[in-house]
Order: structure tokens, then sequence, then C-alpha cells
């Protein structure tokens, strides 16, 4: 058909259960991007395609028109391997300032576009906000230069790049339609693809603190994801990880930011731990992906071998150089980190702590002010939450669980009361949750999705 479209037919349509073709879609996706179509209108489209769902090609139709919504990104003229990594959102999740730089150290181009909170999630972009001077907000032209000076970029979309999904991501922080397979899938590809990535690994959370907590929905976005794609031309591989806890034993801006850090100078500490291992297996997934190694397995010995040689440091340090930023202040991690108020979270009992709902973990780091609850608001970049006992821990009464920080000490008491209720301590230690669960390729994500019931 060739006749005028009216938004209000398309959002009746998707509430009804209908399904859109692809003209309808890009008339929805140019409409967010030129500003034609209301807001309203928009979040109430939104609302209709949560409830109701997208198909496979209302999926790729999605993904594709916001692709296209803007101006695009070549990594042709670096002359190497473009891979990139993107993870469905966590807390505490802050392996992109490992990956990128281990990668980079590897020999690949790592043009990476990142994104702010969301919901409960911490945003990689408000992270790297915390560094003094640092510049996420590059033009094209200063993007491509940091890549061919350091081998990876850290940045956010530029207003021309993907300007569809920059309306459409905050609508859905503010509208509670952020848990949709089909828009987060869109969302995501949408910027990678766009990015001009040869290669993607995909981190798809699963557990208490996912977006998705079935896991038949992270599944089902992870195969989606590959499929969508290996068809547009990236070669794609998706990992579901463990979020029944935070990654890492930090959870914030700034504080996650130094834990990263460490473990990039080669300093261990138990509680990070499964943040040092999940970023070496991400890693030697694009470092294979990427062509430097014939397996995963071997990518991950070469990724392990950048982090103990010291070179995923200094792309790291080179590349917050290159954006604007003080790498000085890493000189002394503790002497910068001020917050304006602290508080230690003691154990109300002895005992193992069996569970966590990392979800409200993360609704408590957000409300002590590293995130946000309106698009545009600051974040606080010294707020947060570092934890000293974590899920399966031997923990006994009186003994730190846990350290928040804030900007006063008025902001502390509604995380406190949160953080109680989120943490479980039981008589019994829980039983071990596996970090890497299932992995998707474009083989298997088709033949799951052949076989899925939707």
């Amino acid at each position: 058909m060739t006749g005028p479209l009216h938004t209000i037919d398309l959002i009746r349509k998707k509430r009804d259960g209908g399904a859109l073709d692809d003209r309808e879609i890009g008339f929805l996706v140019a409409g967010a991007a030129s500003g034609s179509i209301p807001l309203e209108q928009l979040s109430a489209w939104l609302m209709a395609a949560w409830i109701r769902g997208l198909s496979l090609d209302e999926t790729r139709a999605l993904t594709i028109a916001m692709r296209d919504s803007g101006e695009k990104f070549s990594p042709a003229r670096l002359g190497k391997v473009a891979v990139d990594k993107h993870s469905t959102g966590g807390v505490g999740d802050k392996t992109s300032f490992l990956v990128a730089p281990i990668a980079a150290a590897c020999g690949l181009a790592v043009p990476m576009i990142s994104g702010r909170a969301l919901g409960h999630t911490g945003g990689t972009l408000d992270k790297l906000e915390a560094i003094p001077g640092y510049r996420t907000a590059l033009t094209l032209p200063e993007f491509e230069t940091v890549l061919a000076h350091c081998g990876a970029s850290i940045v956010s979309q530029t207003p021309a790049l993907v300007p569809a999904d920059r309306v459409l991501y905050a609508l859905r922080d503010r509208t509670g339609t952020v848990e949709s397979p089909g828009l987060i899938c869109a969302s995501i590809l949408s910027k990678k693809l766009a990015a001009g990535l040869d290669a993607l690994v995909l981190d798809v959370k699963t557990g208490s603190g996912a977006f998705l907590r079935k896991a038949e929905d992270a599944e089902y976005l992870a195969a989606l994801m590959v499929a969508t794609a290996e068809a547009a031309g990236t070669r794609t591989v998706a990992l579901l990880t463990d979020m029944g806890q935070p990654l890492g034993r930090a959870a914030g801006n700034w504080i996650e930011l130094a834990e990263s850090v460490e473990l990039l100078r080669g300093l261990r500490n138990e509680e990070s731990e499964d943040l040092r291992e999940l970023s070496l297996v991400l890693a030697g997934w694009m470092i294979h992906l990427g062509g430097k190694a014939e397996t995963p397995e071997a990518g991950r010995v070469l990724a392990e071998s950048a982090l103990k040689d010291g070179s995923a440091l200094a792309v790291f340090f080179k590349m917050v150089e290159a954006q604007g930023g003080d790498s000085s202040v890493f000189d002394d991690m503790a002497a910068f980190h001020k917050p304006g108020a602290t508080l230690v979270l003691m154990a109300w009992e002895s005992g193992f702590v069996a569970s966590m709902d990392t979800t409200q973990i993360g609704w408590a780091v957000q409300r002590l002010g590293a995130g946000r609850e309106r698009a545009g608001e600051p974040v606080d970049p010294h707020a947060g939450i570092e934890f000293h006992a974590r899920r399966g821990a031997q923990i006994e009464k009186g003994k730190p669980l846990a350290t928040l920080f804030a900007s006063s000490p008025a902001q502390l008491t509604e995380p406190e009361s949160i953080l109680r209720g989120a943490i479980t301590i039981a008589a019994e230690a829980p039983a071990a949750a596996p970090l890497v669960g299932r992995i998707f390729t474009r083989e298997t994500a088709e033949n799951y999705l052949r076989d899925a019931v939707r």
C-alpha cells in the first residue's frame, strides 16, 4: 500500500495484536528521528509493542530502520578488523573497561558506542565521565582519530548517529518499556550495525539483575540478536552470563573504574575474580571472531597475556588521554574517591549470603545518586556500593557486608533499607551458579528461533 500513514492507526494496530510491515515501522522510526511524531504517541506505541511483542520481521525492520535513521561510521580506513562487545545491562557490569583495551592490544579495532544508565542498570558513559575531562561526545572524525591512535574508543551516540534510538531509548527508560526482547534487540544492534562492525560479542544477562529474568526470555533475546546481526552481515555470538549478583565488588561510577584499573594493573582481589574471568572469556571471543585466534579458548590465552604484560593497561590510559581525560587521577585512586557521605552496612545475622536481588541492589545504587530518575539528570561520580561479602560468602553478625557512598547522609537511608531487603542471609550456602551458560552462534540461534513457539 502507498497511501498516507497515521501514527494513531499504527498504535491501534499494534495495540490490537497486529504486526506492522517494513513501511509502517520505517514511518515510526523516521518520525522519532525527526521529531515529527509527538513523544506521547511514541510512548503509546512502545507500550503496545511491549505488551503485544514484536515479531521476527518487525524486529528486523525496526533494527534496520533505526540503523539507517542517521549517519553511519565506517572503520575501513583503520586497516583493522572492527570488533565490539555489548552487554544487555547489569549491576556492576564494567567489562567494557577491560575487554576494549585487551582486544585493541591484540591488534583489533574496538569502536564502542555505549549508553547511559537505564532503569536499574549503570551506564558505561556515566562511569567514564567520572574521569575529569573525559569526553564521550566525539564527532565521527574524532572517533576515527582516537581509534587510529589507540585501537579503542568508547563514546556516546553522536546527534547524527542512530538518532531514532536516542529518542526511543530515553522514552523506554521513562515509560516502563525497557524489558522487551524486540525493543532491546533493535536498540542494541542499530547502534552496533551503524558502527560498521565486522564482528560482535553479546553478553546477555540472566538472573535476578537482568532485564529479562526468565531463562527462556534471555535465550530468546540472545538468539534473536545473533540471527538479526548475522543477517545484516556481522559475525556475532551471544553468551548468557550470570547476573544473580553484582559483577565484581563495586557498583557505581568511579568505584567501578577503580576496580577495573586494578585488574588492568594485574592486581587480584577475590571479590573481583568473576569480573576478571568474564572479561577474559568475552575478550577471547572478540579476538577469535576478529581472526586473531583459531578458537575462543586461544583468544582467551592472548587476552590474559595482554592483561599480564601491561599492554591492555597502556591502551586504556592512551584512550583516556586521547579523549581528554586526566589519567593522573588513577595514580592515587583512593584519594580521588571523595563521597560526601559513607555508611557501612553490617551483617544483621551470621550465616551465608544465600541470594541477592540484584535488580533491587541496582535501584539502591541509583538512589544513592549513581543513576538518574529523569533523562538529563546529573549523576554523582562517587556514589555507589562496595561489597565486602558476596553470594556464597560466610559472614558473621556485626561484620561489614557493604559500604554505601552518596553525596549527603540523607541519601543513604532508603538505599540502606533496599539493600537489607535485597540480601538474604541463610544457614546454608547456596549452590554455585555458572558464570557463563549457553552460547549462541549463528547456527544454534537460527535453530533455536525455528523451534521456538512465540
